[in-house]
């Protein structure tokens, strides 16, 4: 028989549906599953704020490559990008298309994310002038957490409704910004105030921020291990082992690569993200470095990050809330008119001040523009092949990362100047919102749910 619902329970259920969706509804957060989603973009973007956008830089600047130019190493710190972003890039796909097959979504994601924990942690080792153990770890960790992050998203439409995913997605970058921003704070105390902490001085505080990173990365990824269930295989688990699979995955990779045709809308939108997101992860990963050569102080760059990520919170959320009003595209469209406006400011940069504008803008848009890109594509793809597809989502993202900073690079040599390479970054937002506008999103889902009966 069934249960019979207390009299009281129907009374708050039908309040609760006549007051419309709650809170948690509203911001994408109302089942555990969601919840233990989006906290592990808490958990990993420490490594992103920390490591990749605010203190590595800096010390890597500063110490790491004492006795080099300053343009010098700039370049190398970018090549050392580029050789990371490829190197995932090439790997993504086939290990996304043998995760969709044998169910191992959460032990790929587990395995990148343990390279991440442990290149953050020896970073403690790295002293004045050791530049390349200090490129090599910055090299493993960017694998870790990039290869990490493919996993990652491939599981936003198992644990997101169709109608759910624009919040989801963007409450997990709200939620990023806040744990990456809450250990970033308490970085910044470390360095600026060692003594506060029992910590001899601020090298010492800066290298135990890299073993904080790998600690709090591995305590907050926890809750996606235990409540996100993995995602059902498209093979028996009898069906093929070992080598077996590993020639299925690669089969299916190459059949997938002939139907991608089918996916018309999903790969334009890939081609415009690959465009416009080159210009974003220059900015994010270029920032600092670019401050201190032109003059910025640390200690203001680290706040101006800090800044970036307290801002990120509310807009990150409002994002999600703008596109149930305007749509998703419409609101990546907003996002890339407010960076042109940013590679313009920056280029003028002089004073701290002005570093301070730059980052409040870039927080308002930064976690908006990244989070309706992954929501749409996977609003535009087949659940059942989610990481296949998700790692081509990686290969565009990390080209673009590849691309942005070699640009950036090519720029500094041929003409001695940082800012020549920060107004370079303007034609990538135009080119990319160019294609984005051919983007037909209704027919890209209409297409992915087709496809999904056929499987």
């Amino acid at each position: 028989m069934p249960r019979k619902t207390p009299r009281g329970a129907r009374r708050v259920a039908t309040r609760s549906r006549a007051s419309g969706p709650t809170l948690a509804e509203r911001y994408g957060l109302s089942r555990p599953e969601l919840r233990a989603w989006a906290m592990y973009d808490w958990a990993n973007s420490a490594f992103m704020t920390t490591i990749i956008a605010a203190v590595f830089p800096v010390y890597f600047s500063q110490v790491a490559a004492a006795g080099l130019e300053a343009n010098d190493a700039t370049l190398r710190f970018s090549v050392a990008t580029t050789i990371a972003l490829t190197i995932v890039a090439v790997i993504a796909p086939v290990l996304g298309a043998l995760a969709d097959h044998a169910a191992i979504k959460k032990r790929l994601l587990f395995a990148f994310q343990s390279i991440g924990v442990l290149a953050a942690a020896s970073m403690f080792l790295i002293q004045r002038g050791d530049w390349l153990l200090a490129l090599v770890l910055f090299v493993l960790g960017n694998i870790g957490v990039s290869g990490a992050f493919t996993f990652y998203d491939s599981l936003l439409p198992h644990v997101a409704r169709p109608d759910e995913l624009d919040r989801v997605s963007t409450a997990g970058y709200a939620l990023g910004y806040l744990g990456g921003g809450l250990l970033l704070a308490l970085n910044l105390a470390w360095i600026t105030k060692p003594a506060w902490f029992g910590l001899p001085d601020a090298g010492v505080a800066t290298r135990l921020s890299f073993v904080s990173v790998a600690v709090w990365w591995t305590v907050f990824s926890i809750p996606l291990f235990r409540r996100v269930p993995e995602p059902t295989a498209l093979l028996r688990p009898d069906a093929a082992r070992g080598l077996a699979l590993v020639r299925v995955a690669f089969t299916q990779l190459a059949e997938t690569l002939r139907q991608l045709k089918r996916f018309k809308q999903a790969m334009l939108l890939l081609i415009a993200f690959l465009i416009y997101n080159d210009g974003i992860a220059t900015i994010i990963r270029m920032a600092s470095i670019y401050g201190t050569q032109v003059g910025i102080a640390s200690h203001h760059l680290i706040l101006a990050l800090l800044l970036v990520q307290i801002v990120g919170i509310p807009f990150a959320f409002l994002f999600g809330r703008i596109a149930s009003w305007i749509g998703a595209k419409r609101a990546v469209f907003l996002s890339l008119a407010v960076y042109t406006a940013i590679s313009i400011l920056g280029y003028y940069l002089q004073t701290a001040w002005q570093f301070y504008l730059l980052a409040f803008l870039v927080g308002t848009v930064q976690g908006g523009s990244q989070a309706l890109s992954r929501s749409l594509f996977a609003s535009m793809i087949p659940r059942q092949r989610s990481s296949e597809f998700f790692a081509f989502f990686a290969v565009f993202e990390k080209f673009a990362g590849v691309i942005g900073p070699a640009i950036f690079a090519y720029t500094i040599g041929q003409t001695g100047s940082s800012r020549a390479a920060i107004l370079s970054i303007i034609g990538f937002f135009a080119v990319g919102a160019v294609v984005l506008t051919f983007v037909d999103v209704p027919e890209g889902q209409r297409v992915a749910r087709a496809a999904e009966r056929d499987l």
